[in-house]
């Protein structure tokens, strides 16, 4: 598995530094010479928009499993695998050493809204309020 600043990469990621990677230097520079200009055809990325969450509520019972799943699905363009450990983590605070799932639960909305925030900060973004707290419970 190939990684980037600590995340997997996407397969297609994966797909075009494997082509990148088997092509001798001077049609590294062509590929590379290529892609700056498909880029400066426009529809690149200076034209992408960061994704906004979705508005889910929380309901008034839910067990952690079903609140990360809403949480998954409320920041869908988070990537998972830089929320998987500090999500186990959550989740073993929950199963193993008793904290309440509500307690949990604020925690991973916490969680997820802060990951927001540095995708936000990654694409250059300002950075809004926070999402969590769906309910009207804050």
């Amino acid at each position: 598995m190939l990684i980037r600043g600590g995340a997997a990469l996407k397969p297609e990621e994966q797909k075009l530094l494997k082509l990148f990677r088997a092509l001798d230097r001077v049609k590294q520079q062509s590929a590379t010479s290529f892609m700056e200009f498909l880029l400066s055809q426009g529809g690149g990325v200076a034209e992408n928009k960061p994704l906004q969450p979705d508005n889910i509520p929380r309901p008034d019972k839910e067990s952690v499993v079903k609140a990360i799943k809403r949480m998954r699905a409320t920041y869908h363009m988070l990537d998972q695998n830089k929320l998987f450990n500090e999500t186990s983590q959550h989740m073993t605070s929950h199963l193993l050493h008793g904290k309440s799932a509500t307690d949990v639960i604020d925690e991973l909305e916490i969680m997820f809204a802060r990951h927001y925030q540095l995708y936000l900060e990654e694409m250059g973004e300002n950075v809004p309020e926070p999402v969590h707290g769906t309910s009207g419970k804050d």
